[in-house]
């Protein structure tokens, strides 16, 4: 904890309810002018206008775009680990048989986001000139890994696999993620494109799993 001079420990400023409202309207805010007009092209006077707020809410909340927009991203990572484990978790539930089931669930957790993908594909290229992000951006992609991967092994202990190598199956399906939602969001009324992504992700879980040495 922080001290004052007198060495008196300094108390963090205490969140209130209307605090914690200010901060989602900006957040929500800032999603919406990110979309619009990318994130090179956004202004914190912008966010603001659009949130109905001057610049002195915004800094009180936030010092930087790039801060603002890891707290976007902290807070749809935690709602897509919670979608992940509800949907992985009913896999017992749904007595899913195969990778083909386990893969479905999956899929239900990590919608297509236009909105997102385009806000999070532009920062990620800013990030990528600025080291200190780039190294954020990194740690950020392996929590999210570590927080959701269980949910995925245990599913697919469940119809009786395991995986050697759990790192590398989750980068290889955020890799798949990114790669076909491009593509999908491309060509959004093509069922072919679509069937492709569900295939592919159903191929990589596959041959980075085995059958359990349990079941054999």
């Amino acid at each position: 904890m922080e001290t004052i001079a007198d060495g008196t420990p300094k108390r963090a400023p205490r969140v209130t309810k209307r605090r914690v409202e200010t901060r989602q309207r900006l957040l929500e805010a800032a999603l919406a002018v990110f979309a619009e007009q990318g994130f090179g092209r956004s202004t914190v006077e912008q966010v603001c206008s659009h949130a109905g707020y001057t610049r002195g809410a915004f800094y009180s909340n936030f010092s930087t775009l790039d801060e603002l927009f890891l707290a976007m991203w902290e807070q749809r990572s935690a709602e897509l680990v919670a979608r992940m484990r509800t949907a992985l978790q009913a896999v017992e539930r749904a007595a899913v048989h195969d990778v083909d089931g386990v893969v479905a669930h999956l899929l239900e957790a990590v919608p297509l986001d236009e909105e997102w993908y385009r806000v999070s594909a532009e920062f990620t290229a800013h990030a990528l000139r600025n080291p200190d992000l780039r190294r954020v951006i990194a740690d950020r992609e392996k929590a999210i890994a570590a927080s959701s991967t269980p949910f995925l092994l245990a599913a697919l202990a469940r119809i009786g696999r395991e995986v050697p190598a759990p790192d590398a199956l989750a980068q290889a399906l955020i890799a798949v993620h990114d790669g076909t939602a491009l593509q999908c969001l491309s060509e959004p009324d093509n069922a072919v494109v679509r069937q492709r992504r569900i295939d592919l992700f159903t191929r990589v879980v596959t041959a980075y799993s085995n059958e359990s040495r349990k079941q054999s």
